[in-house]
């Protein structure tokens, strides 16, 4: 089974990495993803109970608790978690400002106090910007407690580095206080004035307060990754109106149950799947399918959660609700794909394993290394913490999951719902894109495209077909009569319906016998149909199905039935052949009609009459030159979309297209699947960009901390510097990742450009 937990007390990259491999060490655990920005686990398993893996987490150092079910439990934006940062961070910050001004104030010219001035003071002038660090200690201890407890643990992350660090420059400042008080007391006043200008209590002061600072920065950027999902949570009201014994009473969303009549009045938002059982209304339903325009729902018609009823009033009955809604599945695919973890996100979370110990023994071996060589040990001090501070591996933990987090949300907004990261990076690779012709291609219903009448008018011609296809079951006839109505076309009444089996059927219409079916069939009846070869012909080359109908007069006339292409097919052709992608069509029709519809759309690779358990194959045979992604409708195609690098199930809805499918389109348009791949590449080439930013950082920050060009060219970090750095290269890698909430996809007549790509 496959179960969601949050996760507490996580910091940085070595902190999921540690509750990752703790957890997926444990028997009987297939899978694990841990997401550091949003606080979350997906644990695949089916030997622990859900109990055993809290206790490992806990046991690991962090708090863990299964996620909830219920929509209105999800937790909201991390509003909770900026405010305490913020409050710290005022608190910190004020406090600060006086130590800095105190510590720097004599030597940048400063007004200062005069019991804080002169060399008899330097005990007071310690001991104040001691008592100012307290508070600013307090307010920032779970970085000393958490990352002590990690390091005692054998396992340090970024709150090591921190504690280890700011730890040191207190000890040193409180060494220095007492060297100072004694000195004064012996007259020593050359160790006095030394300590004095070595009390590292400002550093102290403003390493933990500039890490808050981009704390702070960092969690409003990571609430704005959020939105998406939070956007998708709002779309459910938390109270709807309910029929319960003929009355209208008002219940919690969370407390609808199958059969319940739901009321929707102008305004009301869906809360649940269902069916319209009365009234009449016009649904946007844009949240869902991305479709701008309303769709008019009445008796029979289904309603989708996360709709809104815009005009009208609407009863319907619920049929899917809590978890099973597609609302709550969208959510979820989201959140899965958001702790699921890329290929490349894996090769990261590697690297912040080893690297914390690895920056820990830089930092010890530079404090040594220039306490021997220049016996000089408050700037070895320095150069210590220095490589601890500018190391912590905050960026590096953001670099992937803050662009994955991104660019599924902004796939939801396009109702592409992206259910796996590992998916998500594939996807820019993809080299040939399998389609399904029915459904995927097709609008998957056949309709009328062309009549032809010679004894009688066309509304008449489609009347009596209509009146006629209406006594049978066949698919066409419903093209028949849904074409007659759309015409607003009264249908005479038919009589003594005849199966011909293979040829077609009989009926009779106002006293008259009308023969409906193939060229065999009138054959058969001994009607000519030499007037109509030209336009058969032609029908038949379309990969249309031609209809005669005759009467004891004669033939009367062809209807042409098809399957016919979605409007954007050609365009969303047009665009992968462009970006260089060879698109395959592959269908159980027979050659003629898949190479009429293939020539249609601009598809020149065409494998037909291919029965639906063989489609598997020839995705693995395309598959040996190339990444495959294949398209369908999620049901007969389900071993093929399994067989696929990627699979996409077009059409929303259905529980196999959700299990078999990587990426699932809300709406039916073949133009989402471009849509989907330029988005990965977007996201790919983010993430690219965030992990050069994050590791920039260390690669020339910790050799300049270590002291690499300070007798070449006199350049050094001092703690604070290192400390801004630090904080700024976790800010800049979620604020580039947050540039794809603008991604939009620029189509030209179906064609991407090359500088867009």
């Amino acid at each position: 089974m496959k179960q969601q937990f949050n996760v507490t007390g996580m910091t940085c990259a070595a902190c999921s990495a540690r509750v990752e491999r703790k957890v997926s060490n444990m028997d009987g655990v297939n899978t694990v993803g841990v997401n550091l920005l949003t606080g979350s686990m997906v644990v695949d398993y089916d030997g622990p109970t859900a109990a055993d893996i809290i206790a490992t987490v806990e046991k690991a150092g962090y708090g863990a608790s299964i996620k909830a079910d219920k929509m209105d439990e999800t937790p909201a934006p991390r509003v909770d978690e900026v405010a305490t940062i913020r409050r710290r961070l005022m608190i910190a910050g004020t406090l600060t400002l006086p130590i800095f001004y105190i510590a720097m104030g004599d030597m940048w010219g400063f007004i200062m106090p005069h019991f804080l001035t002169g060399l008899e003071n330097a005990g007071i002038y310690a001991l104040t910007q001691f008592m100012l660090l307290l508070p600013v200690l307090y307010v920032t201890r779970d970085y000393f407690s958490r990352g002590f407890k990690n390091l005692v643990q054998r396992a340090p992350n970024m709150d090591s580095l921190i504690a280890v660090g700011g730890g040191a420059a207190v000890l040193y400042g409180i060494y220095a206080l007492f060297r100072i008080n004694y000195a004064l007391g012996h007259a020593d006043m050359d160790v006095a004035h030394y300590f004095m200008m070595h009390l590292y209590f400002e550093s102290a002061a403003m390493i933990v307060t500039l890490i808050t600072f981009g704390k702070y920065l960092e969690a409003r950027a990571k609430g704005r990754t959020t939105e998406a999902i939070t956007k998708l949570m709002d779309l459910t009201p938390k109270t709807v109106k309910v029929l319960r014994q003929g009355v209208e009473v008002e219940v919690l969303t969370q407390d609808l149950v199958v059969g319940d009549h739901v009321v929707l009045r102008a305004g009301s938002a869906i809360p649940v799947d269902g069916v319209v059982v009365s009234g009449h209304g016009s649904v946007d339903e844009s949240a869902i399918t991305g479709e701008s325009m309303p769709v008019e729902k009445t008796v029979g018609d289904r309603v989708t959660s996360g709709g809104l009823n815009k005009t009208g009033y609407l009863v319907m009955e619920a049929e899917r609700v809590g978890s099973d809604t597609t609302l709550a599945q969208m959510i979820q695919l989201v959140e899965e794909a958001t702790s699921s973890k890329a290929p490349i996100a894996k090769l990261a979370d590697k690297i912040s394993g080893i690297f914390v110990p690895t920056v820990m023994t830089i930092a010890a071996a530079a404090f040594v290394v220039w306490w021997l060589g220049t016996g000089d040990f408050e700037f070895a001090l320095s150069i210590g913490i220095s490589v601890l501070v500018i190391s912590c591996p905050c960026a590096l933990g953001l670099a992937t999951p803050t662009a994955i987090m991104v660019g599924t949300g902004k796939g939801a907004e396009h109702g592409v719902l992206i259910k796996s990261a590992e998916s998500l990076e594939v996807l820019h690779g993809i080299t040939t894109v399998v389609l399904d012709k029915t459904g995927t291609i097709t609008e998957g219903k056949p309709v009328v495209t062309d009549v032809v009448s010679v004894l009688c008018d066309k509304e008449r011609l489609i009347a009596v077909a209509a009146a006629v296809e209406k006594l049978s079951s066949h698919p066409l006839a419903e093209a028949m009569i849904s074409h007659a109505e759309a015409q607003g076309l009264t249908l005479p009444e038919a009589t003594d319906y005849t199966l011909l089996e293979g040829r077609g059927i009989t009926g009779v219409v106002d006293g008259t016998t009308i023969y409906a079916g193939n060229g065999q069939l009138m054959a058969d009846q001994g009607f000519a149909v030499t007037d109509f070869e030209t336009e058969v012909a032609r029908f038949t080359e379309e990969g249309k199905t031609p209809m005669y109908f005759a009467s004891d007069r004669g033939v009367l006339g062809v209807i042409a039935v098809a399957d016919v292409i979605k409007a954007d097919s050609k365009a969303a052709v047009a665009t992968m052949r462009h970006m260089g992608i060879d698109v395959v069509m592959i269908t159980g029709d027979n050659a003629r009609t898949a190479d009429a519809i293939a020539s249609q759309v601009g598809i020149t690779h065409v494998i037909a009459d291919v029965h639906p358990q063989d489609k598997a194959r020839y995705v693995r045979e395309l598959g040996e030159t190339g990444k495959v992604a294949m398209v369908g409708d999620g049901i007969n195609d389900a071993p093929a979309l399994v067989q696929a690098d990627v699979g996409i199930a077009i059409g929303a809805g259905t529980e196999v297209a959700i299990e078999s499918a990587d990426v699932v389109l809300m709406t039916s348009r073949l133009s989402d699947v471009p849509l989907a791949i330029k988005l990965s590449k977007a996201v790919m080439r983010t993430i690219k960009e965030n992990l050069f930013w994050a590791f920039i950082y260390n690669v020339i920050g910790i050799p300049i901390a270590a002291g690499a060009l300070y007798h070449s060219f006199g350049l050094l970090l001092n703690p604070m510097v290192a400390a801004t750095a630090m904080s700024f290269s976790s800010v800049s890698v979620v604020t580039n990742a947050l540039r794809l909430k603008f991604f939009t996809p620029r189509l030209n007549d179906g064609i991407v450009t090359k500088e867009e790509l």
